[in-house]
């Protein structure tokens, strides 16, 4: 009896001290599953890193911009035709001629960016086309806006609030200075996520291909989405680049190619759409084509580079200049005119009533003119 007595105490010592040990153990394996509580060995070696540096100058480009970005909503009263169901004179005359045209309202989202501190603001045209009214958030206050003029071409509109107080302006950085590497964020209001900072590079300049229009884009990978449409896309010194366009996609979501409008395109068109509340756009009447290679041998050419003069408009500025049909036009203004897309460019963007020197390629020399640009026609 007295054997069972202490075998039965022995295992309940034996037990207790199973469970202190599993306690114990449990407290050891708390802290393997944890790791070391204390600062990770590489963090001082991180806080003296380029890339740590890199990521406060991201910050400071956020607070920098948080109030200089605006959120953007839209909305439009359309007219909505009942159902052809109605149409049909059998069942009208089972069903009566059913519910009028009925009204609704729809909403849009887009961001912008803050020109002035009297109130100019920077959006896209389609963000603004066709809408009635237009209300644009800053710091969590909304404004009524105006739209002071709206450009198709470009895609960009100039909006305008009243405001008591002071508004802080982005600043404008040089497009023409950007290159293929450079880092590139992306304000903007996402589906109505006011204030989404995303951050990419600059993937490709002088996108011409990317719409019918055929102006000139920055490719980014700063990640763009629906809302995005009229932000600013801002480089490393915390200046706006770009205007945010649009994307190319073949689902409808982001697939890391966005397209911004150059802020140089961008500054002559919001200053005519404040002067005249419409774009003059330069025209000098000519057709224009591009060079082929085996066409520009026959010329005389070693380049296919230029614009081929197809048709000259009678009475126009390049007939009153001296262009013929045949010529190509290899400068405007000493700077070289590669595609026929060079041409457009310059020319529309060049103040109606300038004088352009063209030097132009007529039977295997070169030869200068000079051209007055007109307006184009409407």
């Amino acid at each position: 009896m007295k054997r069972k007595i202490a075998f039965v105490v022995l295992f309940a010592v034996l037990t207790m001290a199973f469970v202190l040990n599993q306690f114990s153990c449990f407290k050891c394996d708390d802290t393997s599953l944890f790791g070391d509580i204390g600062q990770s060995p590489l963090r001082k070696e991180a806080e003296s890193a380029q890339a740590v540096e890199i990521q406060d100058t991201f910050r400071k480009i956020f607070n920098l911009y948080k109030d200089r970005v605006v959120f953007i909503t839209t909305e439009q009263v359309v007219r909505v035709q009942p159902h052809p169901f109605f149409d049909d004179p059998f069942l009208r005359e089972f069903f009566g001629s059913g519910p009028g045209p009925r009204t609704e309202r729809r909403r849009g989202l887009g961001s912008g960016f803050i020109l002035s501190e009297d109130g100019y603001i920077c959006t896209n045209h389609h963000v603004v086309a066709g809408v009635d009214t237009v209300t644009v958030g800053i710091n969590e206050k909304n404004y009524k806006a105006t739209i002071i003029g709206s450009d198709e071409r470009t895609d960009i509109a100039l909006l305008k609030i009243d405001n008591n107080q002071k508004l802080k302006p982005v600043f404008l950085g040089d497009s023409d200075r950007v290159n293929v590497g450079d880092w590139a964020v992306a304000i903007g209001n996402p589906f109505g996520l006011d204030r989404t900072f995303t951050v990419g590079v600059v993937s490709a300049i002088g996108r011409r291909d990317v719409d019918f229009m055929g102006g000139s884009h920055i490719q980014t990978d700063a990640s763009i989405n629906p809302g995005n449409s009229g932000g600013p896309l801002i480089n490393i010194y915390g200046e706006v680049i770009g205007i945010n366009r649009m994307i190319y996609s073949q689902t409808g979501g982001y697939m890391g190619i966005g397209f911004a409008i150059p802020m140089n395109t961008a500054r002559s068109i919001l200053e005519q759409l404040k002067t005249h509340k419409k774009i003059k756009r330069g025209f000098i009447g000519v057709s224009i084509a591009q060079i082929t290679e085996d066409y520009a041998r026959e010329l005389g050419l070693t380049t296919n580079e230029g614009a081929f003069i197809g048709e000259v408009i009678q009475g126009g500025p390049a007939e009153r200049g001296g262009v013929r049909v045949g010529d190509v036009i290899m400068k405007i203004n000493d700077r070289s005119i590669k595609t026929y897309l060079d041409l457009l460019k310059i020319v529309g963007e060049t103040p109606v009533g300038q004088t352009l020197k063209l030097t132009v390629w007529r039977q295997r020399k070169l030869v200068n003119l000079f051209v007055r640009v007109g307006e184009r026609p409407e």
